[in-house]
């Protein structure tokens, strides 16, 4: 086996093939193509792809980002579809790969978001996890008003919205947030992830939808502060007994609120000069 590490960013469309065949074999219910065809790929994100002559068979991305922690802005990089194929693992190619993704990442903070069964791969590499919690509160209210209307994320012209929201508007949170994250919310609705969207007005944009008797909002865009209670009746179309939000609401919902630790949220981070002070969640929708 003879194998070559190669970056892959936007423009590199040879390799992109290699690549997105690679992913959707190890995530099966996630495929780049349609975020790749919608025109979402920057250069904020970068894959270094283990190749096997011309097959993909391990691969790591980066995404450099712009954080909120504490009201204090901070770039930060987070990591991403870190794989390696079933035919190629226990020979150390995964190892081999993240290293190379830390290496460009430099002396960056950097994140990721793993699962139960990586919990002892990352602290191997300087990481350590990061606790994360669900934030609820009981508010019992009834649809009123007109309804916010949905809109189609394939619209380039909805998407140049959330775009330009996710850059210029208000952060969800002070706490622990991510800025300028459109692209990320754009690869959520490629692959069918996320909830509905729904326009409040032209700059006030909210992805929420109700399960049983709870409505879920699990982004809000806005270029201006936000009542999230004000909203809530044009957001429903049946009553609904309690919130839960998708992110850390310390800015957006001004009633009491609940919060617990959400045990199945793997966050590591490594080179953090600070972690939120209190209690947060890391929005849904900006994690990669």
């Amino acid at each position: 086996m003879s194998l070559r590490l190669q970056w892959l960013g936007p423009r590199d469309h040879v390799w992109h093939p290699a690549w997105l065949t690679a992913v959707h074999a190890v995530f099966k219910r996630v495929d780049f193509s349609r975020w790749v065809e919608w025109g979402e790929w920057t250069d904020d994100y970068q894959v270094a792809c283990l190749f096997d002559g011309e097959q993909v068979v391990a691969g790591a991305a980066l995404t450099r980002m712009s954080l909120l922690i504490d009201g204090v802005a901070t770039p930060a990089i987070q990591l991403g579809a870190v794989f390696c194929l079933p035919s190629h693992r226990d020979q150390g190619l995964g190892r081999q790969v993240l290293q190379a993704a830390l290496d460009r990442c430099g002396n960056a903070p950097v994140m990721l978001f793993g699962n139960p069964n990586v919990r002892d791969f990352y602290p191997r590499f300087g990481f350590s996890a990061c606790e994360q919690h669900w934030f609820s509160a009981d508010f019992a209210c009834e649809p009123e008003g007109a309804a916010a209307l949905r809109l189609d994320p394939s619209d380039p012209a909805v998407r140049a919205r959330i775009h330009q929201l996710a850059a210029s508007g208000i952060s969800e949170s002070q706490r622990f947030a991510a800025r300028d994250h459109g692209r990320i919310i754009s690869w959520y609705y490629a692959n069918g992830f996320a909830r509905p969207l729904r326009e409040l007005a032209d700059d006030l944009l909210i992805v929420a939808g109700i399960e049983d008797d709870s409505l879920h909002i699990d982004a809000v865009l806005s270029a201006h502060p936000v009542d999230l209670g004000e909203c809530l009746p044009r957001l429903i179309d049946r009553p609904i007994r309690r919130v839960r939000f998708g992110f850390t609401p310390d800015l957006c919902w001004p009633w009491p609120c609940d919060s617990q630790l959400d045990s199945e949220a793997d966050l590591y981070v490594r080179g953090f000069e600070r972690l939120p002070s209190e209690p947060s969640r890391f929005g849904l929708l900006a994690r990669t």
